[in-house]
């Protein structure tokens, strides 16, 4: 067997004796083993956190943001070595992953700017009598070490999205990958290196629960950002004691299509939200509610584009539908297909499942309670519902635990704003489907799906704490 690949702490690359396998998830082939952290690891890892904050709070602006230009440059030249790297380990269509190094190319860009721009204000204190002489004056200061747990569906970006802020506002961050997922985000500390992030100001530590956990608990670390299932986050933000807590948890979003909505363009936009990556995002189109009166003109455009997904080999430039993380996934997804229809709803599509690919599957006759209305898929596959009256729909969409993002194509604008007012999602996206994200918007849910925001500015201010200076002006006598 050969050598794990090392991690990184304090700026230097580490092995252990225990290793675990990386598979490409559509062959099953073992294509890796990376080196594991066990707790003396952590311990020196969290250690280094704190030095490395130490380091980062007396950075510059102008030179932190120097860092993540540089990151955004280097990310530039290699973003073929990135797209092909996501391909092999997360099953990613090599077309996807593209996209994905650019977005994250972006999100350091932004960073780079945000580093500029974390100022603060001047508060005038002479409101009440006695207090004419007084100003306030706010800064925001670095948080201080942050530990980041990452998910497998995009194992550059997210990464991206918790590092960059974090450099950008003068703090340290160790971030822990997913398991399956784990070597774009050491090639990526390997970029940072090279961009001259000084040492412990990232750490990336691949390891077990058990010793996840022992990070989670540590009192050291002033922020978790965690971006995963639902449970897992809920169960961590239990262990963290007093330090602060962002989760970007699941969802399983719905799209309301109204009468007057142009058909072709929401078939398209549905089709490329409910089955790019096999969808495995969080925000996904997963419950698509049509009127009746146009259920059938939709629903029968929805299946001519589906049927033309290609499915498959993520190594192919055309593949839309690659294979599920692993076979486990894929056979869930195909157990909830069984329960479904055992229930009464009705196979318009696919269903079927090889290895672990899910052939994109289109469902109709759902209820609220089975597990595809009411549990997130995370996987090729969406229900189709209609539905007559405009505030009952609002009320389903509501029903859900989840409330992540949402979308509605209508021209009404009563009616969006009467859906920006009532549906408890953290997003709604009008003439958009909730697959949507700009990297800089504010990004997160309510209820199931999360507390906090990511996007560059939004993380930044989660990941640092504002002081003030209280200034008495008063003049001699």
């Amino acid at each position: 067997m050969e050598d794990g690949r090392p991690f990184l702490i304090g700026g230097r690359w580490c092995r252990t004796t225990a290793v675990a396998p990386v598979r490409n998830p559509y062959t099953g082939e073992t294509i890796a083993h990376v080196c594991q952290a066990g707790p003396p690891e952590a311990a020196k890892a969290v250690q280094s956190s704190v030095d490395g904050a130490v380091t980062m709070r007396q950075l510059s602006s102008h030179a932190r943001a120097t860092i993540l230009q540089k990151t955004a440059q280097a990310l530039q030249a290699r973003q073929e070595e990135f797209a092909r790297t996501m391909t092999t380990e997360a099953g990613k269509p090599v077309a996807d992953a593209r996209r994905e190094v650019s977005r994250a190319i972006q999100t350091c860009a932004i960073a780079a700017e945000e580093a500029k721009r974390i100022g603060g204000e001047v508060v005038p204190l002479d409101w009440s009598p006695g207090m004419e002489s007084h100003w306030g004056i706010t800064r925001r200061f670095p948080i201080g070490p942050i530990l980041g747990i990452t998910p497998f569906n995009f194992p550059l970006n997210l990464v991206v999205h918790k590092v960059a802020p974090a450099l950008a506002a003068g703090n340290a961050i160790l971030i822990k990958p997913a398991p399956q997922t784990p070597l774009t985000a050491l090639l990526l500390a390997d970029l940072l290196m090279e961009a001259g992030v000084p040492p412990g100001a990232v750490n990336v530590v691949p390891c077990d629960n058990r010793v996840a956990e022992q990070l989670v608990i540590d009192p050291r670390f002033k922020l978790l950002s965690f971006t995963g299932s639902a449970p897992v986050g809920w169960m961590l933000k239990a262990k963290c004691g007093k330090k602060k807590v962002v989760l970007e948890l699941g969802g399983n979003a719905a799209v309301i299509v109204e009468p007057d909505a142009d058909l072709d363009y929401v078939a398209q936009r549905c089709v490329t939200g409910g089955f790019s990556y096999a969808g495995q995002t969080c925000i996904s189109v997963q419950r698509i509610f049509v009127h009746e009166s146009v259920a059938g003109t939709f629903t029968d455009r929805l299946l001519a584009r589906v049927q033309q997904l290609k499915t498959g080999d993520p190594s192919d430039e055309q593949t839309v539908v690659g294979p599920l993380i692993d076979e486990g996934a894929a056979q869930r997804i195909e157990g909830w297909i069984g329960e479904a229809l055992a229930q009464g709803a009705q196979l318009l599509a696919g269903g079927t499942r090889t290895r672990s690919v899910i052939r994109p599957t289109v469902l109709s006759q759902v209820t609220g309670t089975m597990n595809v209305s009411c549990q997130e898929v995370f996987g090729p596959l969406v229900t189709v519902t209609s539905y007559r009256d405009f505030a009952t729909v609002l009320n389903a969409v509501n029903e859900s635990e989840y409330g992540l993002q949402a979308g509605l194509f209508t021209q009404d604008v009563g009616r969006i704003f009467q859906a920006f007012e009532q549906l408890e999602v953290g997003a709604v996206l009008a003439n958009e489907i909730p697959t949507f994200r700009a990297d800089h918007m504010p990004y997160g849910g309510v209820k199931d799906s999360g507390i906090g925001r990511e996007g560059v500015r939004y993380a930044i201010e989660d990941m640092t704490e504002p002081k003030l200076l209280v200034l008495n002006l008063r003049r001699p006598e």
